[in-house]
């Protein structure tokens, strides 16, 4: 599984239920952070005395590698700069090589559009074309390419006005508390703590409503974007 947020602590919020479901079952994950959310998303943090950007950088990046082994998972930072994010196309070929060598089975990441964050679509275009880049038109090619990954975006702050339609829903109720560990590791960002274990236990809810399966407590909402091939219905 490869997760890919705009800012460090995007995963957390959105996916690290699903990521420490699929660590839990045996599975590989690793988050990449196009930036550290230094400029945009470390308010708190910016209220001590003297900060600077390179220690508010140092601060994120230690918070997301915690946040990350809390879910079993490997964290990488492209430290491209935020508000705003601009992916260059050498920084697309190197996210694509990066599929490349990790041959990910399935890619995460924004939805195409957020009316409130300037970063969120920018790096759902780059992993968009990255991913396309990474597997070829699904052919032998003159280039190395990995095989194609299920292609999902999480579920964004204010769904409704994303174009966010949840296609999926994945149990995470056995592995809440990594989330909720993972969650209290991101300190720059203590107040969307409660909102997002909040929504986990909506979408739960949901989640409920849909299988009859009352052991489901806790869920997270993802929209698949291409089809899902199976043997039979």
């Amino acid at each position: 599984m490869l997760v890919v947020g705009a800012h460090s602590a995007d995963f957390v919020w959105r996916a690290a239920g699903a990521v420490a479901a699929h660590t839990a079952a045996g599975g590989e994950a690793l988050v990449v952070a196009l930036s550290y959310g230094e400029r945009g998303e470390s308010g708190v943090l910016w209220k001590q005395e003297g900060q600077t950007e390179e220690n508010v950088k140092r601060i994120r990046h230690e918070e997301a590698s915690k946040a990350a082994a809390a879910v079993g998972a490997g964290f990488r930072a492209f430290d491209l700069g935020d508000y705003p994010l601009n992916v260059t196309p050498q920084d697309v070929e190197r996210l694509a090589e990066l599929m490349r060598d990790f041959a990910p089975h399935v890619v995460l990441t924004h939805p195409e559009k957020d009316p409130f964050n300037p970063d969120h679509p920018v790096a759902h275009q780059a992993v968009a074309r990255a991913r396309l880049l990474t597997s070829g038109a699904g052919v032998a090619s003159g280039f190395r390419t990995a095989p194609p990954s299920e292609f999902l975006v999480f579920e964004p702050h204010q769904p409704e006005l994303c174009g966010f339609t949840p296609t999926v829903y994945v149990d995470i109720t056995p592995v809440f508390k990594r989330k909720v560990d993972a969650m209290s590791c991101m300190a720059a960002q203590q107040y969307l703590q409660e909102y997002y274990a909040q929504r986990a236990d909506q979408r739960g809810n949901h989640a409920r409503k849909v299988t009859g399966n009352q052991e489901i407590r806790q869920a997270e909402a993802f929209q698949r974007l291409l089809p899902h091939v199976v043997g039979g219905l």
